[in-house]
């Protein structure tokens, strides 16, 4: 989807969540529920893209699935000091103590919303986060969901 048209209405972020998070657990044990946890997370990550502020280029999101892992690359365009905050951030989800973090962030109204969408992916479900640049102007956040793990 061409940036410019995905950041033409916040609801955007809502609407694709539901749908893709929809097709994507129709076969699972508990579609329902699985279906809110993954358009819960596709959500935070639709509106992160949302606010880079982007005109150009396109978000672009692939789904894969191997056994138990939801895996969620999601592509879009950004700004180069967009790319070394954003890798900042992804590199202090892989120092312990995330939850004491988390809990941090959500607790300073001065702290980055990024750093609370992710960290908040890597506590509340557990998701493994790596970032790709993808092209110069921009990058992809892999983001490995064990949804299965969290509806048992």
């Amino acid at each position: 989807m061409e940036m410019a048209t995905f950041t033409s209405d916040w609801l955007h972020c809502d609407q694709l969540s539901n749908y893709v998070a929809r097709m994507v657990s129709h076969d699972r044990r508990d579609p329902l529920r699985h279906s809110n946890l993954l358009s819960s997370a596709l959500n935070e990550l639709l509106e992160m893209s949302f606010r880079s502020q982007a005109q150009q280029g396109e978000l672009i999101c692939v789904f894969y699935r191997h056994q138990q892992i939801e895996r969620i690359e999601l592509s879009f365009p950004c700004p180069s000091q967009q790319h070394r905050f954003y890798a900042e951030l992804v590199q202090g989800l892989k120092h312990s103590g995330k939850l004491a973090n988390y809990v941090e962030v959500i607790a300073d109204e001065t702290a980055p919303l990024e750093q609370a969408i992710l960290l908040g992916l890597a506590v509340n479900y557990d998701a493994d986060i790596e970032l790709r640049v993808s092209t110069a102007d921009a990058l992809t956040f892999v983001v490995d969901l064990p949804l299965a793990r969290l509806l048992n």
